[in-house]
């Protein structure tokens, strides 16, 4: 009885085995599937990835620092006209 049993529980060990590396591969394809329908969807909608974002950002804090350097820039011109004005 115990013979069988063991060989029972074998088959059914080999079976559990090949299921899981089934369900494995299969959960691979899915997760394939879905990151290919969403980056179809994001391209769609037209989202800007990440990395593109990152420039964008850069870019902009690059330009509002020089913004502000020539607002700050211009005060200061508009301040001695103004002292000019006053002397005259």
């Amino acid at each position: 009885m115990s013979e069988s049993s063991s060989k029972l529980f074998s088959k059914l060990t080999d079976m559990l085995s090949e299921t899981a590396g089934a369900a494995s591969g299969v959960k691979k394809e899915i997760e394939v599937i879905v990151r290919s329908q969403v980056e179809k969807i994001l391209n769609d909608f037209e989202v800007i990835q990440r990395d593109e974002f990152e420039v964008i950002k850069e870019m902009l804090i690059n330009e509002k620092e020089k913004n502000m350097a020539l607002e700050k820039k211009l005060n200061e011109l508009e301040n001695k006209l103004k002292k000019t004005k006053q002397t005259k």
